[in-house]
């Protein structure tokens, strides 16, 4: 065993380098060893809890409950749930064997893919920084993170719960921009955990492509959600305000416009501003529980959203406030907009919301299937057969009914997109699996097998046997 590596200015080659010295000794790691690094990973995580917290408020005013129910549990909750099932992962799956290969034994071995590379954005940074991380130890990897520049609070504190948990060796997190993570994308990692833009998934797989290394791409799109004249309303909008606006707005698997049934539109927007003002008060900028854009840039996105629908001639329900000095926006509730205006071409990722209505479900399937494939698609109705229809006639990534978000939070479910919005499946068994190799493995068992019979010189006998294999089995 060498001496343990900390990572102080190590540069980027020398530490790939590093694991991938130290790989196949991780490869070999019992389930054990592997839950104790999964424990480390939870203290120190737990200790820089505080710290986390004022780093997030810092970066984008991200209230400390929004910061536990969002960054910190999901990241607890994913360790929990892999040392309650690691050993039952790590174990050989059996397989089934066909009759031609009588007296063999098949099964599948999950084994790591090596040095894996986890880049995460800056709208989860703790969780989505760390929950990926926890499936590529539990796989058995090493693994350099490179967290966004845009929250270089928050990546501070990464860095020190990374330092204080691991050797450099096992996990390392390098800070930096752009120009750090294409250093990082021409190294040959044996796998690559992406998440954000699809225009970046595509520069990953570019990348990826150069070292054949596999990829995890976990992207985005518009989010639809659909409210049929069955739905309970005070719970759908309670629901939908909650998933819209966390964060303000800044989540991938947020409503990013909203069909309603026609008869049901106005009951929605005003139990939609009641709800909003419940949430945030007369005035959301005055409250702690509402948080800021991220950066300047994404504020004039926002901000050139809404004023270019407003002027294409769409209606301002609620809302509209902005601040450029705070990076504010208020929530924000549009009618009527143009399907050209670049907040229908684009996804929102922030705290505005455009309402449409429909007469008949055919018209937003529509509008929803002319797009790309969403990340994750909601309805809300009380009606069996609408809700069939909708998940008969659409794709997407996810699905919830009658909630939204919340599907992210199940780790017995598989989350990813489709397409555009991404692909390749995570969380819980699936993130382990994203991170492993499912090794074939076929064992003869009996002396003899069936193709034992098939070798050269084909006599005819040979071929007749041939011919009934084809045939019935």
């Amino acid at each position: 065993m060498q001496e343990p590596l900390v990572q102080e200015d190590i540069p980027a080659g020398a530490m790939f380098r590093q694991q991938q010295l130290y790989r196949s000794e991780a490869a070999r790691s019992t389930a054990r060893e592997r839950i104790d690094k999964l424990k480390r990973l939870r203290a120190a995580l737990m200790r820089y809890q505080q710290e986390l917290r004022d780093a997030m408020w810092a970066d984008f005013r991200k209230p400390a409950t929004e910061v536990d129910l969002s960054e910190i549990y999901p990241v607890t909750s994913e360790i929990r749930f892999a040392i309650r099932n690691l050993r039952r992962w790590m174990a050989p799956r059996p397989a089934g064997t066909p009759l031609v290969l009588f007296g063999g034994r098949s099964y599948v071995q999950y084994q790591p893919k090596g040095v894996v590379l986890i880049l995460s954005p800056w709208n989860y940074p703790i969780n989505l920084t760390l929950a990926p991380l926890v499936w590529a130890i539990a796989a058995g990897n090493t693994a350099i993170l490179k967290p966004s520049e845009s929250i270089p609070h928050t990546s501070s504190v990464l860095k020190k719960i990374i330092d204080d948990a691991f050797d450099a060796r096992e996990v390392a997190l390098l800070e930096g921009g752009i120009e750090t993570a294409k250093m990082l994308l021409a190294l040959p990692f044996n796998h690559i955990f992406f998440t954000g833009a699809p225009e970046i998934g595509k520069l990953v797989m570019k990348a990826a492509a150069e070292h054949l290394a596999s990829v995890t791409l976990e992207l985005g799109g518009k989010t639809p959600t659909i409210i049929d004249k069955t739905a309970d309303l005070d719970t759908a909008v309670s629901r939908i305000a909650w998933a819209k606006f966390l964060n303000a707005g800044q989540t991938c698997v947020a409503p990013d416009y909203i069909f309603v049934h026609e008869s049901r539109e106005a009951a929605f927007l005003e139990k939609l501003t009641t709800t909003l003002e419940t949430f945030y008060g007369p005035d959301a900028k005055g409250t702690h529980d509402y948080a800021r854009i991220v950066s300047g840039r994404h504020y004039e996105r926002l901000a050139g959203y809404l004023e270019e629908a407003l002027q294409q001639g769409a209606r301002l329900i609620y809302g509209g406030q902005t601040d450029e000095s705070q990076a504010y926006i208020s929530p924000t509730i549009l009618a009527d907009v143009p399907m050209e205006a670049r907040i229908m071409r684009e996804e929102i990722f922030g705290p505005l919301l455009p309402v449409f209505t429909y007469k008949k479900l055919e018209e937003p399937l529509r509008v929803i299937n002319a797009g790309e494939k969403p990340l994750a698609l909601y309805i809300y109705s009380k009606n069996r057969k609408n809700t069939r229809y909708v998940m008969e006639h659409t794709r997407a990534g996810t699905s919830c009914i009658n909630h939204s978000a919340v599907q992210f939070g199940n780790p017995y479910l598989p989350f990813g997109g489709d397409n555009n919005s991404g692909f390749g499946k995570s969380h819980g068994r699936y993130g382990f699996e994203a991170f492993s190799n499912a090794r074939a493995i076929y064992k003869q068992v009996l002396p003899f097998n069936a193709s034992d019979l098939l070798t050269a010189p084909y006599t005819r006998w040979k071929q007749k046997i041939m011919d009934l294999v084809i045939k019935w089995l």
